[in-house]
This record gives structure tokens, sequence and C-alpha cells, in this order.
């Protein structure tokens, strides 16, 4: 039947391939704060208060305009770790002989289906052109991850990739810096009304902007999200590589670099501020920065010294990553959670019944990651 054909392709059932599991359980992390865990730190405070939880708190809250809190960093970790993973996928496909005509082809299929998987999370089916916002998380990882490996493809040396992302950086900071919105209002260029990017969005995005006269997910910000993404393909070929024999030695110099984009990151923040609905070029090399600490940290943990069990409850996430990010606004897990601890959360007070009721609401995500896991049900873009 043609539907069963149709299923097949978009759902793989499969056992995974060799790959390190640092990166499924990265991606697991980074999806799990997606998945209900700011709520249970919110549980948290409310009942044990205190400034170490006050301050945990505030870390699960997007920074308005400029700043940066540990939320502002999932989106590009999910970005860098899509862009750590592709250098394995690509060897893998040119392994099997297939040509670089073949795997653009491959590529641009993905990023038309995470376009319209976007499109379809902002609410697409209701059919009211009238609400629709255009622009996405999806798409935004999508395009910028897309253009990034066309750059990967064709680029062979190391050192050309890092120009590439120093250009990018440099290029959309000057461009942030001394071009204004011809509406500005004063000089500061970090100002919503003021920003040539914000007002790029308002010239030629078309639909709702998420913030009213600006999108976090605007069509000039695609621009640094390649060097993010490229970033992460950087990585992700050095992990790939024979040259270093010693895995350890890899973790180190992942650690180092990462340690040195960050201290980077505040020098240039005295100029270009931390902004992630710019995705300000501070901002790249801050969230790369963590990125690349992060990765050597889990694959260190995981692959190099060989400490795996703890990370199945992230795997399980970050295996199916796309699915609990798109089944989120589909499937009521509060609503399953809620049936079944609800009478017992009732019983609590209002801070403890948030607790029990936030774990219920992670617990029926993980539970339904799970499931698919068991029967090897693996849902790929």
């Amino acid at each position: 039947m043609f539907y069963q054909t149709y299923i097949k392709k978009i759902i793989k059932m499969e056992q995974p391939t060799k790959r390190l599991q640092s990166i499924d359980a990265l991606r697991g992390f980074d999806m799990f704060w997606i998945m209900g865990g700011p709520w249970i730190i919110a549980s948290l405070h409310g009942i044990f208060g205190g400034h170490a939880l006050e301050w945990l708190n505030v870390q699960m809250e997007h920074v308005p305009w400029d700043g940066f809190h540990f939320m502002d960093l999932i989106f590009p970790l999910f970005l860098f770790i899509a862009g750590v993973s592709f250098p394995f996928s690509l060897d893998k496909r040119r392994e099997n002989n297939q040509s670089d005509r073949v795997i653009y082809k491959h590529s641009f299929k993905r990023v038309v289906t995470l376009i319209i998987l976007g499109l379809i999370y902002n609410g697409l089916l209701k059919l009211d052109l009238h609400t629709a916002r255009y622009a996405s998380v999806l798409a935004h990882i999508g395009i910028a991850w897309f253009i990034a490996s066309i750059i990967f493809m064709n680029v062979k040396k190391n050192i050309t990739i890092i120009w590439w992302i120093t250009g990018i950086l440099i290029s959309y900071g000057l461009l942030n810096l001394f071009v204004l919105s011809p509406n500005a209002l004063g000089n500061n260029p970090f100002l919503p009304e003021n920003n040539i990017v914000t007002q790029f969005d308002r010239w030629f995005l078309p639909g709702v902007l998420y913030n009213g006269n600006f999108d976090p997910e605007g069509i000039l910000s695609v621009i640094p999200a390649i060097a993010t993404a490229l970033i992460g393909m950087l990585a992700g070929r050095f992990l790939n590589s024979i040259k270093v024999k010693k895995q350890s030695i890899k973790a180190i110099i992942l650690f180092a670099a990462g340690s040195g984009f960050v201290l980077l990151s505040f020098a240039v923040n005295l100029l270009i501020p931390f902004n992630k609905a710019l995705w300000s070029s501070s901002f790249v090399l801050l969230t790369g920065g963590i990125s690349l600490v992060l990765l050597s940290l889990f694959f260190y943990i995981i692959d190099v010294k060989g400490f795996v069990k703890w990370t199945f409850f992230f795997r399980v996430i970050g295996m199916n990553s796309i699915v609990i990010y798109m089944a989120q606004p589909i499937v009521n897990f509060y609503g399953i959670a809620d049936f079944f601890l609800g009478g017992l959360a009732a019983k609590f007070s209002p801070e403890y019944s948030s607790l029990l009721l936030s774990i219920g609401y992670v617990a029926a995500c993980w539970l339904f990651l799970w499931f698919l896991y068991r029967q090897k049900i693996f849902i790929k873009v």
C-alpha cells in the first residue's frame, strides 16, 4: 500500500548504528530542558527557596533582550550538536559510495521537512493566515545547518572553516554595530527599534512576528547561526579524526577550545552584547564555547572513561529529539500526568502538588519516548 511505503520512508525501524553515545546523551540533556525540566526547578524553588534555587530558577527563563541565561543556550546547543553529527553521517554516506549530488539532495529534503514541521508547530493546520507565523526554531536550524553543510562539504582544511566562522562573526558584528534602521531613534544600534536585523524582519518576513516588531528566528539571524553549525561540524570532524590517537587528548583540546571561546565572548560582549534574539557574534562565541565544553565533558565521561549507564535517561530522549519537540503541542502529556497523579497531588500543598505534576509530565514524555526506543523506532529528519 502507498501509505505503508510512505510511512516506512519517514519512520526508520532499525538498530542505532555505532556512534558516539555522548552525542545522543548531550542531545537528550539539551531536550530535557524543553521537556519540562524548568518546571521541576521552579517547583523546587517554590518549596525550598534559597539563593541557589532562586538563581537556578532565573536561569530557566529566556532573557528578554540583552544578556544570557542558561535557557538561551538550549537552541544553539541543539544546532551545534546537529553540526557535530554531520561529519559522521557524511563519512558514512561517502563510504556507501553516495555522490555529493545525492547528499545535497538529502540535505535539501531535510531542510524543507524542518521548515514544514516548523510551520505545523506554529499552527499552520489551523488554516488562519491572519495569525500565521512563518519563522520557527526548526526552520532556523534547518536553513543554518543546510548552508553550513554545503560549506563544510566543499572545504577540506580546518583553518579555512575557521576563517569562514571568523568572517561570518566579524561581518555580522559590523552589520549590527554600524548599520542602523532607517527608522532608528537615536544612535544605539542594540535596541529592537533601531537594529537593522529586526528592521529587516519588519520589511521582509511575512506573517506575524513573534515579538511584534521583530522575530528571534528571523531572516538575518540565520547568518551567525551558520557559524554555530560550523563550530559543531568542526568539532565533529575533530572527534572523527584519526590524526589524534588518544581520545582523552581530544577531550582536553575541545575543553580548552571551548574555554577560549567563552573568554573571547566576554571580551566581544564589551562591544557587542550577548543577545539571543539577534544571535549576536558574542552570543555565538559564548554558546559555542559552552557547547564545546559540554561536549568535551560528555565525550570524556561517556566515550573515553566508559561511564555509560547513567546516560540512558538522556539517550532515550536524544534519539527521538524531533519527536518530543513536535509531540508536546499535540499530545496532552500534562493531562496524562494529571490523570495518574492528580488525585495524589491534590493531597499536598500547591507547591508539592506542582512538583509532583511536573515530574509526572516529564515521566509521561519520557515513557512515550522509551516505548519508541524499545520498539526500535527512531524518527529521523
